[in-house]
């Protein structure tokens, strides 16, 4: 019985070392037009505690009163036979903005110019890249948010 499970110990591990050493196997080269970005994260303590906040967006000469925007949106897949998940952004939708009024003579400056709407959190894993595939000229940013370890309690109402 000790002989059987020795093989099939080193297979395991050969699979794991193997398959650690490679993760990008899975996440095929971007198609043309598309950049792959990846982020590999560090080890942490407790990664329960951690999101990912991805933040897709261009940076654009604007007005610096006015709040702008672009349409679009992060797509999560699982990447089959893997069960990886990847995100994909298809494109930037046109951008939009307040109105407030601005003087024509007022300098134009250079700002980070995101996709509108909630922020996209996702989970935080040392184990694995995240990749984002983007239209080229698309920038892919990111923030790591943590919790306090300190909970507190809601008195009854």
């Amino acid at each position: 019985m000790k002989t059987a499970s020795i093989p099939s110990l080193v297979f395991l591990l050969t699979l794991f070392s193997v398959h650690g050493a490679d993760d990008m196997k899975a996440f095929p080269p971007a198609n043309e037009g598309m950049i792959r970005h990846v982020l590999q994260l560090p080890l942490q303590k407790d990664e329960y505690a951690f999101k990912v906040e991805l933040i897709i967006g261009k940076t654009v000469q604007v007005d610096a009163v006015n709040n702008y925007f672009f349409g679009g949106k992060i797509v999560e897949e699982t990447i089959e036979g893997w069960g990886y998940p990847r995100y994909n952004v298809s494109k930037l939708g046109p951008m939009a903005g307040t109105l407030m009024g601005v003087d024509p003579n007022a300098p134009k400056v250079n700002r980070f110019i995101t996709i509108g709407g909630e922020p996209h959190l996702i989970r935080y894993n040392s184990k694995l890249p995240i990749v984002v595939y983007a239209p080229e000229g698309v920038e892919v940013r990111y923030r790591i948010w943590s919790a306090d370890p300190n909970t507190k309690e809601i008195e009854p109402g």
